[in-house]
């Protein structure tokens, strides 16, 4: 009962979570939410994997997410200048809680589906995978771009923990993980046009 009050309150954290890296420009605050966002995973990752396999996963995460934040600390990032992002958070909102929406309406068909994997695991794989393709579909920023995939990337190993328990494919998910982290802060270097993001 516990756990199951615990696993809903973590998917309204990745709901806000993947949110506030939709909203915010800061990439402070995007570094911030996305390390948020792995602990949520970890928990829900944790439903179905032992501990050592979903704290692997966790630091892996953690580690992708502290290679771009020192990537971006080293830039001396100047503040976003994005005139027109103001103009946009309405749809944006709008386009969270058609994603919200999304994910709570597939949650009970994959779970026929796919039975034993849990709703609240459902939803919350699915609301990253739906807010990570968001996130891509709205930028060519660089930084934006790692933030949308490894969001994609985190919902998606929600799903296939519930399906999959070997070593070698989380081992070879957190690998994923760090190389989009490391792929990230070289693009991020080699592109000094977006260093505002």
């Amino acid at each position: 009962m516990i756990a199951t009050i615990v696993s809903w309150a973590v998917v309204v954290g990745l709901l806000i979570t993947a949110s506030g890296l939709l909203l915010y420009r800061d990439w402070r605050w995007g570094i911030g939410f996305l390390a948020g966002q792995y602990v949520g995973v970890f928990w829900l990752v944790l439903q179905h994997w032992p501990l050592g396999m979903a704290a692997a996963k966790l630091v892996g995460g953690w580690m992708a997410t502290a290679s771009i934040g020192m990537t971006l600390l080293n830039l001396h990032q100047q503040e976003p200048t994005d005139k027109y992002w103001s103009q946009g958070r309405s749809f944006l909102l709008f386009m969270i809680g058609m994603a919200a929406l999304l994910a709570v309406a597939a949650a009970s068909l994959i779970e026929s589906i796919l039975p034993g994997i849990g709703i609240p695991v459902v939803i919350g794989g699915i609301l990253l995978i739906a807010m990570g393709l968001l996130q891509l579909g709205m930028t060519t920023q660089v930084l934006r771009v790692i933030l949308g995939l490894l969001t994609t990337l985190s919902g998606f190993e929600i799903l296939y923990a519930a399906m999959e328990g070997s070593s070698l494919v989380a081992a070879l998910l957190v690998v994923i993980n760090l190389g989009l982290g490391l792929v990230g802060a070289y693009l991020l270097t080699a592109s000094p046009e977006e260093k505002a993001t």
